[in-house]
């Protein structure tokens, strides 16, 4: 026989175990309202190389950037020096976005990465940033582009200047191969907005014919696969 008070925390126990147990109409429910993407970024210059790309899923009229208007300090450091702390911490505390995942590895020339993300039926969009990492503070950009409903959408992204930083070509400045010195600004006569990046016009050391490009720079493909 068992006694009133073990009986009792068996039958809670019991009780708690089938609350934490989802029915299959409740997981039918979570994959209604959650999808899940497939992204695959394409590096398409021939001498640049990507930093780890930032993805969010987010409402629409979110915005990483605006062209013609200053980069904020978190997109400025992703475009000067790969770091991509301070706009992760930025997307992960907006109430606008929904997930963020990063790529674990810079993306060389004529390559691809891939990451899954997730989103609700009201994140309709995602955005993506990255360094060209051979120049003073070149960034590739897709702002707000829209998820597919199923199947795949595939976008081209030019390359922005965030402005934050001159471009003097000059690896005391640069942070990439060949150069190799992160941390370094050079803010005067930085041009203080987003702009679509002039290239590389062989200023000091970086030689145009093995770092320019021409734009489009960059591939996105998002293809629904929950």
């Amino acid at each position: 026989m068992i006694s009133r008070p073990i009986f009792t925390a068996l039958t809670l126990s019991a009780l708690g175990a089938a609350l934490t147990v989802p029915s299959d109409a409740e997981a039918s429910r979570y994959h209604r309202r959650h999808r899940v993407y497939e992204v695959v970024i394409t590096n398409l210059t021939r001498g640049q190389i990507l930093s780890p790309p930032i993805v969010a899923t987010h409402r629409p009229g979110f915005r990483i950037f605006e062209v013609g208007m200053p980069a904020s300090p978190e997109l400025a450091a992703v475009a000067e020096d790969a770091v991509n702390a301070g706009l992760e911490t930025l997307l992960d505390g907006s109430s606008r976005v929904f997930d963020r995942q990063t790529g674990g590895a810079p993306i060389p020339p004529g390559q691809s990465a891939a990451l899954e993300i997730t989103a609700d039926r009201w994140a309709t969009r995602l955005s993506s940033v990255g360094m060209l990492v051979v120049t003073n503070d070149a960034f590739f950009g897709f702002n707000g582009v829209k998820l597919p409903n199923w199947g795949s959408r595939t976008y081209r992204a030019v390359a922005y200047d965030a402005g934050s930083e001159a471009n003097t070509e000059d690896c005391d400045d640069i942070p990439g191969p060949p150069c190799g010195n992160p941390g370094v600004r050079q803010t005067v006569d930085a041009e203080g907005y987003v702009h679509v990046h002039a290239g590389i016009h062989g200023l000091a050391d970086l030689v145009p014919s093995r770092h320019d490009w021409r734009n489009p720079t960059v591939q996105i493909t998002i293809t629904r696969i929950r």
